[in-house]
């Protein structure tokens, strides 16, 4: 007896070392010092030098002057024997110049915005000496070098390159309009910022496993809820971009079935990519549930109502039933244009938007072969979804994007005669764009939903008005006497049919997308 609990003893007292040495006793404790060095000179470099080295906004320059940790979602690697490569999905190659580094921090001073925003991106680097540290324009912190990382190729520089030649050749407009900013265009010395997270993978991993890990620190930010997964029975890698087979979910995308004889719907996709699952959030999912029984309240047939989200067993079997992968572009691309090209298939169409943005408008959708670098199949351009728009057939076609860099597709809108049908609904950064638009009822006038918030942006063009004089059905607004629920119903909500001679009348027109 006496035996058995000395044996006792000795297993516990062996638990207890082991528990400690990897607990919140042992290796956190040890790596907590270290990761708190590096953010607070990174948030020091941050305050003091970051907008000499990079073109921000002066209002952006002026936050991060005052930036705080508990403000700062932190992202680190653990230090091991491998080095590490940072990949960026904006970028042509390993970023930068394929160098290999001991460690990767990143800050991200916008944790409520959608990715596409800047954040700030570090190489630590052990074991260098402060005279190198220094010709890596880096910080000392005694044997690690901490140094911004940034991109050599990007819109901005390009723009910095004319600038520089229109100087050059004396145009008096320019140098009236450039005297303010030319200091900080010399500070800048032709680099940008970082927009993305990047996929961060040791040297000698061919399976390309991210690193890169959320801090969950009680002096930082706290960490994003990320979306549980439950895993594909198939890899990702197999389903086609250009097919929908079994083997990638349940049923494929029948386009050709959503436009019916002498029958007119309203119709929506939404597109929500997350481009990879570090930055796919549960946020994601709720506001596409969200955004989804909103236009089920509204009148859209759920066959009507086409989901695309994130990769293969991102959702739960039960949330994702009637939603497609992200990853088929061409899938996404092909049913828009269908139900715009069909005379009178659709009277609404809406398309909500809400993924990781380039800062020239693009979409990521999804990083199918786990690259980090976003191919020509995995982003979705605004060149590409105004083609698939042009001269679209729809009575309306409303756009409701809740991502980064909307004035690019803005802009591009409001040059078009292609696209006069065509409304644009971005959200602020404050303003959750499925939260604002969730509360709408059939009877709602869109014009006057829109007034009942002072951050969203006003519609101040007239052709934009009178699309928007209407609720989201296409019903009159204010009309006398009011149309009963029953007659929202049966002449504006969900589906309508169309006469005979309407149809034919219709097709008889010539191509509306020829005229343009």
């Amino acid at each position: 007896m006496r035996l058995r609990v000395r044996s006792v003893c000795v297993c516990v007292l062996v638990l207890a070392l082991l528990c400690g040495a990897r607990g919140d006793g042992g290796g956190s404790r040890a790596r907590a010092p270290r990761i708190e060095r590096w953010v607070k000179a990174a948030l020091q470099f941050v305050k003091l030098s970051l907008c000499r080295r990079v073109s921000l906004p002066e209002g952006e320059c002026s936050r991060l002057a005052h930036l705080r940790p508990p403000a700062v979602v932190v992202y680190a690697t653990e230090a091991s024997a491998d080095k590490v490569l940072a990949i960026l999905p904006d970028s042509h190659e390993l970023f930068p110049e394929a160098s290999a580094h001991d460690a990767v921090l990143v800050l991200d001073p916008s944790p409520e915005q959608s990715f596409g925003h800047p954040v700030v991106l570090f190489y630590i680097d052990f074991n260098v000496t402060k005279k190198r540290c220094g010709h890596m324009d880096g910080v000392y912190l005694g044997e690690e070098c901490l140094s911004l990382a940034l991109k050599t190729r990007c819109q901005n520089q390009l723009k910095r390159r004319r600038s520089r030649s229109d100087r050059m050749v004396g145009r008096a407009r320019f140098r009236r309009s450039a005297v303010s900013r030319a200091g900080r265009v010399e500070r800048s010395s032709g680099l940008c910022e970082v927009h993305f997270l990047p996929l961060v993978v040791g040297v000698r991993d061919s399976n390309r496993t991210q690193r890169l890990r959320c801090v969950d620190h009680p002096e930082f930010a706290r960490c994003p809820q990320p979306l549980p997964l439950t895993r594909p029975s198939v890899p990702i890698s197999s389903c086609e971009l250009n097919k929908n087979t079994r083997r990638c979910h349940q049923q494929p995308l029948a386009t050709h079935l959503s436009c019916r004889l002498y029958q007119t719907c309203d119709h929506a996709v939404l597109l929500s990519g997350g481009w990879q699952e570090q930055i796919t959030y549960q946020r994601h999912v709720q506001n596409l549930l969200l955004f989804y029984r909103m236009l089920r309240n509204n009148g859209f047939h759920k066959d009507h109502i086409k989901t695309f989200f994130a990769g293969n067993g991102q959702v739960a079997a039960k949330e994702a039933e009637g939603m497609y992968p992200a990853t088929e572009k061409e899938t996404i691309r092909n049913h828009i244009s269908y139900i715009c090209r069909k005379q009178h298939c659709a009277d609404s169409l809406v398309l909500y938007l809400n993924s990781p943005t380039r800062n020239d408008g693009t979409m990521l959708l999804w990083d199918r072969n786990n690259n980090g670098i976003a191919d020509l199949k995995e982003r979705y351009t605004v060149g590409e979804l105004l083609a698939d728009l042009a001269g679209c057939r729809a009575t309306r076609v409303l756009l409701f994007v809740e991502q980064s860099y909307t004035s690019v597709l803005s802009k591009r809108l409001k040059s078009s005669l292609k696209h006069l049908n065509v409304v644009l609904l971005n959200g602020l950064p404050l303003v959750d764009t499925a939260q604002f638009w969730a509360p709408l009822r059939p009877s709602n006038c869109l014009i006057d939903h829109l007034s009942k918030s002072a951050t969203m942006p006003r519609v101040g063009d007239y052709d934009a008005a009178s699309l928007l004089n209407v609720t989201l059905a296409g019903a009159p607004c204010n009309s006398t006497p009011p149309l009963t629920e029953a007659e929202m119903r049966k002449e504006y909500m969900g589906c309508q049919n169309l006469p005979t001679a309407l149809w034919h009348q219709g097709r008889r027109k010539p191509d509306d997308s020829q005229r343009n």
